[in-house]
Parts: structure tokens; sequence; C-alpha cells
């Protein structure tokens, strides 16, 4: 069991791989990503990221080329070639290699890269002990200069909100709109439960729309919990019973404190608890 990468046809190992410094995705973040996991050898909802990531390319005008049925049997080929069994994989599709100059017409052929590896998003004892929340000062970038629901190459203001976190000693950041409405984390969508009432902040607040939050949502369904998708602020999260993060790479993580706020008083709380046992069976079924 090894790393893997694809690049445009060809399997590389973590050594071997590499683009050209003339890649507009090195150069200006320009390109999409995809972030999916493989439990036991089988890769959760392909289909459904991958959607997402040929609508993200296409938002951008960047032509992906190859059929999503191509990338999906290409997918299934990297997962078996690298013999990881519970699996992280991450599609990067840049413009391509160009110039030094901005213009994509530049960039004949998009690059397609598929990467197989692992990853281990907090220490287990951080997760036993529920994470550390801080609000973070760096805003999400604003909704009408790019859709949020476009998962770009360009993280810089989740990644500068995350290392405010790093400097506060917190193990993960609350990113607020230009308003100060609660968004989501740096890397993953936010959920809270109040009296048995589970709400997370809908599409057009300027969140990524995660394939883990809409299973969260689904789930709740089937389990008969009333969920909501509505905007909410930091009195909704510091009064709440209980608060998750969802993501691919964290699943479904409890947050046991929030600028300095104790949230609830069990951890997982009821309902974090039933969400992931439902989770934990839905991914491996």
């Amino acid at each position: 069991m090894a790393t893997t990468i694809w690049i445009d046809g060809q399997f590389y190992d973590r050594e071997s791989a590499k683009i050209s410094v003339f890649d507009h995705g090195l150069l200006y973040g320009d390109g999409v990503f995809e972030g999916i996991r493989a439990y036991d050898g089988r890769i959760f909802r392909l289909e459904e990221h991958l959607e997402r990531l040929y609508d993200s390319a296409k938002a951008i005008a960047l032509d992906i080329p190859m059929s999503m049925d191509e990338m999906i049997r290409v997918t299934e080929l990297a997962l078996q070639h690298s013999g990881i069994g519970n699996a992280y994989l991450r599609h990067v599709i840049t413009r391509g290699v160009g110039d030094l100059g901005l213009d994509p017409r530049k960039c004949p052929r998009a690059t397609v890269i598929i990467i197989v590896d692992t990853i281990k998003m907090f220490p287990a004892e951080r997760l036993a002990m529920g994470l550390t929340l801080v609000t973070a000062g760096t805003p999400i970038a604003h909704r009408e200069s790019l859709s949020p629901r476009v998962k770009s190459l360009n993280y810089l203001p989740h990644v500068m909100a995350k290392l405010e976190g790093i400097n506060a000693g917190a193990d993960e950041v609350l990113m607020l709109d230009s308003a100060g409405t609660v968004a989501e984390a740096s890397g993953q969508n936010v959920f809270v439960v109040k009296r048995g009432v589970l709400r997370t902040p809908p599409p057009f607040a300027g969140i990524l729309q995660g394939v883990t939050r809409d299973a969260v949502l689904e789930l709740a369904a089937e389990l008969g919990i009333t969920a909501r998708e509505e905007q909410i602020n930091r009195y909704d999260i510091y009064t709440a019973d209980e608060v998750f993060l969802t993501g691919t790479a964290s699943e479904i993580v409890p947050v046991r404190v929030v600028d300095g706020r104790t949230i609830g008083t069990e951890l997982p709380g009821p309902v974090t608890r039933r969400l992931q046992a439902a989770f934990q069976a839905l991914v491996r079924r």
C-alpha cells in the first residue's frame, strides 16, 4: 500500500510526481479540486463528488479533458493501484500549462491529477475530548467575487483563518461572512443542535455545500430528527446543546468549546452520537 498519483494518464509515487512551474494551478490557483473517501475499498458517493467537481469546473469555464465516466473508471483504477482500502482521494484539475500571464487561452489543455493517500485530520485524543474552536477574524470570500460552491484551488482565506486558530491554540476556526453570520469552519460545514432540532447554514449563506453535510441531512430525515437549513449566528453556537463539524476528511466531529464557551453537557451529544453511528453504517453498506 503506497501513495499513488495519477497525472494525465501516468502513475507516479510521491517522490516522482511533478507538474510544470508554468501550470496555472500553481501560479494563480486557477483550478478546482475534490476530496473523496474510500471505505474498505469502496468509494463513498463518487458520482456526487465528481458532479460537484465538473460543476465547479464549468462555473470557471475550465474544460476537463475527459468524460465523467472516464473519470470514474480512472479513479477506481487509481484506488486499486494504490492498494489502500481506507483511502482519501484528491482530484485536482488545473487550467494547465501556460505562460506567466493571466490569459487562460495560453493554457491549451487542463492538467488532471488524482492522488490516493490517507488522511487524519485530528489526533484521537482531541476527537475524544471534542474540538476547541475560535472565531477567525478573516471572513470567507465575498460570494459575489466567486461563488463559494466552486471548490477552487484558491483557499488562501481559509488558510489564513486556520493560521489564526493555530496561533490561538485552537483545533479549528469558525468563519463568518462579511455580515457576521456563521458560514463554516476552515474546511468543514457547521451544525448546531438545540432542543433536539438540527440546524446548519443554507447554501446561499456563502458555504461550500458539502457531500457529507448533505448525507447528514438525509440521515437526520431517516432518523426522525428535525433539521433546518437556515442562517445562524454566534449566539446560536454559544447557546447550542451540541455543535459538530462535517467534512469528507473529518466525517462528523463533535465540538466542545467555542470562543471559551463550553457547549452542552455531554460529549458527544445524543443527536451527534446517533448521526455518527448512522454515518458509519452508511459508508460501509
